[in-house]
């Protein structure tokens, strides 16, 4: 029910009627006696409700009710009419007004009235709770995104901070290894150098990248792959890579490096002895929609033979430690002449743009 109502009547007797009749419920009652002191009243003075006899000098009700629709936040109008002809109040309703009521002489359309002007207060109140939630949603969802963005801005920050940390640690082992007389010690720290650039790779990545949540891999592989191919100075190997658009969160895409880094470097270390030119080949692909398949292959002298040179075990180690990560199994394929390693992980399924 309304508690404060605005009503425009040109006859004062059914003003008062309407002033008691709805005061009796305890309703604030103001009345005017044409829409022009009813506009003038409503910059004055906030109302939940206008009423307004549609017959009235200076300005009918159909007139003040277009210059109430042209306030700001003005409250719902009723059309009060005394007019039978049903034009009057498809005309109303045409023109912005919430409901009509038609009126009598002695008053008893009050109780009508009443319910019309209840009836618009509720619908009204409704619908500024329902304005006011979704301004405050919007707010929240502003505020969100403001946060989302700031967060992803300090993330590409830390990123490049952490690449450019690697890349620093890189170079010192390099200088490091190359101040070296040992070939062991200078080949076990060229081996660090390029485990430490396939972690970097991924940093490098994420800050140069409007998506700092996920890594496109193979985007990711093929810069590694030519880092590898950039670093190597024996220029044995001939290094390729076909891989399929994927993308996987930082710590997955890691795993994928540093595999690849592992499996790449020990095919140029014992694939191709006497410095035989032999090529490398590095693939990645769906399989089955949620799964992708990572492998590494050469057509070299095999990783069972007995000539092949012993190593320390630790790239073992870690394409072990790499792919439990993933979740996947480190499995050599018997039948490939050569070595061949396929590692099988789940991946989310590709979305395709709409």
């Amino acid at each position: 029910m309304p508690k404060k109502v605005l009503y425009a009547d040109d006859d004062a007797g059914l003003r008062r009627l309407v002033e008691r009749g709805l005061g009796a419920h305890g309703i604030e009652v103001v009345t005017v006696e044409d829409g022009v002191r009813a506009v003038e009243r409503l910059k004055q003075e906030q109302f939940d409700v206008v009423a307004l006899d549609n017959y009235m000098p200076r300005l009918d009700g159909i007139a003040t009710l277009k210059q109430i629709h042209d306030m700001p936040n003005h409250p719902p109008v009723i059309i009060v009419t005394g007019e039978q002809d049903s034009a009057v109040a498809v005309s109303a309703l045409k023109s912005g007004a919430f409901d009509y009521v038609l009126k009598d002489a002695s008053g008893q359309f009050v109780p009508l009235l009443l319910a019309a002007l209840t009836g618009a207060a509720d619908a009204m109140r409704m619908r500024r709770a329902k304005e006011a939630a979704e301004s405050e949603l919007r707010e929240q969802r502003d505020r969100f995104e403001k946060l989302a963005v700031e967060r992803a801005l300090l993330l590409r920050e830390v990123n490049h901070r952490v690449a450019n940390s690697l890349q620093l640690i890189a170079a010192f082992l390099q200088l490091q290894g190359g101040s070296s007389n040992n070939a062991e010690v200078k080949a076990a720290l060229t081996d660090a150098t390029r485990r430490v650039m396939a972690v970097a790779q991924v940093h490098r990545r994420l800050y140069t990248s409007d998506d700092v949540q996920s890594v496109s891999v193979d985007q990711y592989l093929a810069a590694l792959v030519e880092d590898l191919a950039k670093t190597d100075t024996t220029e044995t190997p001939v290094l390729s890579l076909a891989a399929e658009p994927i993308d996987l969160d930082p710590d997955r895409a890691v795993a994928i490096g540093v595999i690849v880094n592992e499996l790449v470097l020990n095919a140029m270390k014992y694939a191709y002895p006497q410095q035989e030119k032999g090529p490398i080949r590095i693939g990645l692909k769906r399989v089955n929609g949620r799964h992708a398949m990572l492998s590494v292959e050469d057509d070299g002298i095999g990783h069972n033979v007995k000539t092949l040179p012993r190593s320390t075990g630790l790239g073992r180690s870690i394409v072990g430690a790499m792919a439990n990560r993933l979740g996947a199994d480190v499995v050599y394929d018997p039948d490939h002449h050569g070595t061949r390693v396929v590692i099988t992980f789940e991946c989310a399924p590709r979305v395709n743009p709409s």
